[in-house]
């Protein structure tokens, strides 16, 4: 029986995570060692209630309840004593995975399922940071988590029926459909959107259209409800860099990121996170390829 999710990371995907779970009924704790981020996450999440609010897509009761399920807290020890399932929303990058999963290893109870929130690494890898491969698995949350109706849910080598299990009705109380698939590095979302959108940019490098006119064919032309500049700009150029390096190891040439996004990201173009992507959110113009 899961009553207790601890969310482990008050990033985007983090506090995404954090909210579905709450209305979902399950009492939810946000942990991160930085407080300042842990309060951003709070008026982020705060500002999604309203916005439901104002939009008919929570009641005032529901919505008052789902606020009395959330808590924050940075001792991550302290909270994975307490939960029954550990959803780890850090960085796509091993040694931070590896650190969060050594933690709640040494301090969860022997019941506790591990979750990773990942597009494109290896549960099977992440379980072996910890010592319970069997109740180890991957949920693919996407972003914004409160509006996106689907979790991947990755199986790892060792993962158990019953925790795929477990983790499928966990998705579902969250409000969201599922699908339950083997591990193989980028699993299906996110090899097809890497390949996509890592075509977009060698377009663009090459001058075949500008950001918007591509964005725009995408959307129209092949029924996408954004275009892949847009999406790379909400889940962070960053991001995607690292996706796709990832890929390019893994599974070879189609997938080497192309010098225009390596680019963008030594500039610090990041995404609407950054302020600047593939499109200037300060003044909301589009940036032009230089």
């Amino acid at each position: 029986m899961i009553n207790r999710i601890g969310v482990v990371g008050s990033g985007v995907m983090g506090r995404g995570i954090a909210y579905v779970g709450a209305v979902g009924g399950y009492s939810v704790t946000v942990v991160d060692i930085n407080e300042a981020a842990l309060q951003n996450a709070k008026q982020e999440i705060d500002s999604i209630f309203e916005k439901g609010l104002s939009r008919g897509k929570i009641t005032a009761e529901a919505a008052e309840q789902a606020r009395k399920n959330l808590s924050y807290e940075s001792d991550l020890a302290q909270v994975a004593a307490a939960a029954d399932l550990i959803i780890e929303a850090v960085p796509e990058k091993a040694e931070i995975k590896k650190q969060v999963f050594e933690t709640i290893e040494e301090h969860a109870r022997e019941h506790c399922f591990f979750a990773t929130n990942t597009s494109t690494m290896s549960p099977t890898e992440i379980a072996s940071y910890a010592k319970r491969p069997e109740k180890t698995i991957a949920m693919h949350f996407f972003n914004p988590v409160h509006k996106m109706p689907l979790v991947e849910i990755i199986r790892g080598l060792e993962t158990s029926d019953e925790t795929a299990a477990v983790i499928r009705e966990v998705a579902e109380k969250m409000g969201k459909e599922t699908v339950v698939i083997n591990e193989f590095p980028g699993f299906v979302t996110s090899r097809i959107s890497a390949l996509v959108g890592n075509e977009a940019f060698y377009m663009l490098q090459e001058g075949l259209g500008t950001p918007e006119e591509i964005d725009k064919a995408i959307k129209l032309g092949l029924n996408y409800p954004m275009g892949p500049f847009e999406l790379v700009d909400l889940v962070g150029l960053d991001a995607r860099l690292n996706n796709l390096k990832y890929l390019h190891e893994k599974l070879g040439e189609k997938y080497r990121p192309a010098p225009l996004l390596e680019q963008y990201v030594k500039a610090g173009r990041l995404g609407r996170k950054s302020g600047k992507g593939v499109y200037d959110y300060t003044n909301k113009e589009e940036l032009v390829k230089k």
